[in-house]
């Protein structure tokens, strides 16, 4: 069985379905179709169609059951060859109802044009899916059930070339998602009866031969945008002027009628997005007009304002204020309303927002403790949340019985993604069990230079078992009362990635949060605790001495598919390879690996450990001044079958780096379809123009480091 394809619930065990034979005396074939359908749910639909059909005319009859082959799923089944999604179209297509190509990049357009065949489509997703103008029209003057539609929209896209036939189909959508990567309408002025608008702005300010875009390219394209029955509005974008200057013009229709059954808007800006006399006008016809459910906007266009008290909410189940200079006050006045009700509420982020939980932001200091009290006051009203970012701040607990952030949030049983700042689980007063943490070990010196780590306590080996989690912490406790949670993030509130998004990347870091200090290896082996764990990133944890936790982690937590480690213990020295080894033995279902430490050395010892993740897909290595072992990583990729992504940004030399990509390349890029090697030097100042060929899905997903819990409404798109 492929493992290739989405989650499987059984993934430990490779047997083929009909390979399996008996089973504890049961033959697998003897089970009720019922519980084999639901077994055959977990196989990628190549390998369902293409080979466990072929084995018995049992399965062969189940495994076109209308519950199999209505949808198909083939975004990150990265050995679907050209040949398996064409025979699998040919066999299949005319059944198919939705259908999701996301992030198949490796797929040439002539692949994807066999879409076409599946004229029963209702959803298609080919984001990430090379596609021109002419193909996409051919494919969708075919699709005449089509309502819901995922595309890119790439350099050379022509509306022009769209055929009648095509712009009928594109009438009846209702939902569509549209990633941009170059300054376009795209498809939005067809489709008149959108109820659902996703767009990803992805547009780079310059070209490759390094021209300047500008979005006056779009005046004159087409015709204005259909709002009219427009349900929900999302817009994403990337860093850069021309994303903002683009977006401008999809807002300037909004501006002028707010559609009356808008519940959703949201825009998510990094940095500064100023607002226009348009955007106001657009903010005061929806505090009007309409009832919002959900809502993001930019951070200027909040901040100081009286908005948010005039806006109306039904039933909201997601807000995000990220970055925001919300003040607990306003929060509590202006979105929780004082205290009600907001038991729908499912999704909050309140990311970046340091004054979120003080009474006052004027007058408010990043060392100063929170008000506990509006945290009670939030955690009441809001009971149902699912999933709660707080990272990027400085959230201090005072003392006081059951008045600790981790306290509060314990009581917020149905959590299941939750994003933290490393000091804010800390403890308020210094814990008897644990020494004082010397400030001189800590401290980080400018430049590359060796550090010295002075007044170290003793510590036990990562091996030893002892530092398990404290029940006197706080944290422990936290975590013990979420047991179902299924993604974690302890981040920094000083952190940042040494690669930021199209700019260079960061020589120097800020020092770590004070408080931050006293957060070490108990902690991190108290996320043992979560057998449910799917996700976790731990980031700027400077008091990591050994990384004990770590093996707990690894042992403990079966269910981890993605971990990201970035800058764990004594920035000048990897203190935590040896525990990171043991852990990643037990690792058995990691499919996604980052980790961000400066000074690491990727040698034999770490590749020889990271070959033990049987599941492994994806690996992604930043490390100033670090450095790597060629032979390794050609012995490692040759272990490890399923790996399709290795991207290595160390100090290595240009050369170095250049022969290595070419070597993994030529090895395994015919067996290996989807296979994506960067090998870079991260000081090098054409770093931007090579991340730039990253495919999307990769990017966004793992080489770039960002805090994910709650930065979309939840089930945004299918």
């Amino acid at each position: 069985m492929a493992s290739s394809g989405e989650d499987i619930s059984n993934d430990d065990d490779d047997m083929h379905p009909a390979a399996a034979g008996m089973a504890d005396g049961v033959h697998l074939l003897g089970f009720s179709d019922e519980i084999l359908l639901h077994i055959l749910s977990h196989v990628p639909s190549t390998d369902l169609i293409l080979n466990v059909r072929r084995t018995c005319r049992k399965l062969a009859a189940l495994c076109l059951d209308k519950s199999l082959i209505h949808t198909v799923l083939l975004q990150k089944d990265y050995q679907a060859s050209e040949d398996k999604v064409r025979q699998l179209v040919k066999e299949i297509g005319r059944e198919i109802q939705q259908l999701s190509m996301a992030g198949c990049y490796w797929l040439p357009g002539s692949t994807v044009e066999h879409v076409a065949r599946c004229r029963s489509l209702v959803k298609v997703n080919l984001s990430g899916c090379h596609l021109t103008s002419l193909r996409l029209s051919k494919m969708l003057s075919a699709l005449q059930h089509l309502r819901s539609l995922a595309i890119d929209v790439s350099p050379g896209f022509d509306a022009s070339q769209l055929s009648s036939e095509c712009k009928a189909t594109l009438s009846r959508v209702r939902e569509l998602k549209q990633t941009l990567f170059t300054p376009s309408y795209g498809v939005v002025p067809c489709c008149t009866s959108l109820e659902k608008l996703l767009l990803y702005f992805e547009i780079l300010d310059r070209t490759r031969e390094g021209a300047i875009l500008s979005g006056q390219l779009m005046v004159g394209q087409s015709n204005v945008p259909h709002y009219q029955n427009l349900r929900v509005f999302y817009a994403r974008l990337a860093p850069g002027y021309i994303n903002q200057e683009v977006v401008r013009l999809y807002l300037a229709v909004l501006s002028d009628r707010t559609p009356q059954n808008l519940h959703a808007f949201l825009i998510s800006v990094p940095g500064s997005f100023a607002e226009s006399g348009a955007t106001k006008n657009l903010l005061d016809s929806m505090a009007r007009n309409v009832a919002l459910d959900a809502l993001q906007l930019p951070k200027s266009w909040l901040n100081g304002s009286s908005l948010l008290q005039h806006m109306k909410f039904n039933n909201p189940f997601y807000f995000s204020f990220s970055r925001c200079t919300l003040s607990g006050g306003h929060l509590i006045q202006q979105v929780i309303n004082g205290g009600k009700d907001l038991r729908s509420l499912a999704s909050l982020n309140l990311s970046g927002c340091v004054h979120c939980l003080s009474p006052d932001s004027l007058l408010r200091k990043a060392e100063d403790d929170i008000d506990s009290s509006i945290l009670e006051t939030l955690v009441a009203s809001c009971c149902n949340l699912r999933h709660l970012n707080l990272s990027a701040a400085h959230h201090h607990s005072s003392e006081g019985l059951g008045r600790h952030l981790c306290q509060l949030l314990a009581r917020l049983r149905h959590l299941r993604s939750l994003s933290l700042p490393v000091c804010s689980v800390a403890d308020s007063a210094p814990r008897a069990d644990r020494a004082p943490a010397q400030p001189a070990m800590h401290a980080v010196p400018r430049g590359f230079g060796k550090k010295v780590r002075v007044g170290v306590q003793s510590c036990p080996s990562p091996f030893s078992g002892q530092a398990g989690p404290q029940p006197s912490s706080v944290f422990w406790s936290l975590l013990k009362n979420l047991p179902f949670l299924e993604h974690l993030e302890l981040i920094g509130s000083n952190f940042s990635s040494a690669m930021p998004r199209n700019e260079p990347a960061i020589r120097n870091s800020l020092p770590p949060c004070s408080r931050a200090q006293s957060v070490g290896d108990s902690e991190v082996a108290a996320i043992g605790q979560l057998a449910f764990l799917r996700h976790l990133t731990l980031a700027q944890l400077p008091s990591v001495l050994t990384g004990s936790g770590l093996v707990s982690i690894g042992l403990q937590c079966q269910q981890l598919r993605s971990l990201s480690l970035a800058n764990l213990g004594m920035m000048g020295k990897v203190v935590y390879m040896p525990a990171l080894s043991d852990m990643l033995k037990h690792c058995k279902r990691l499919r996604d690996l980052r980790l961000e430490q400066p000074y690491f050395s990727a040698n034999a010892q770490f590749f020889q450990a990271l070959s033990q993740c049987p599941s492994l897909q994806r690996l992604c290595l930043v490390s100033r001044s670090g450095t790597l072992q060629p032979d390794a990583v050609l012995a490692f990729m040759a272990r490890c079958l399923h790996v399709v992504m290795c991207h290595l940004f160390t100090g290595e030399s240009l050369a170095t780096c250049k022969s290595l990509q070419q070597s993994l390349l030529r090895s395994f890029q015919a067996e290996r379809p989807a296979l994506n090697v960067v090998i870079f030097p991260l000081l090098h100042e054409g770093l931007t123009d090579v991340i730039r060929d990253v495919p999307l899905v990769h990017l966004d997903e793992i080489t770039l480091f960002k805090s994910r819990v709650a930065e979309e409404p939840p089930n945004l798109w299918w």
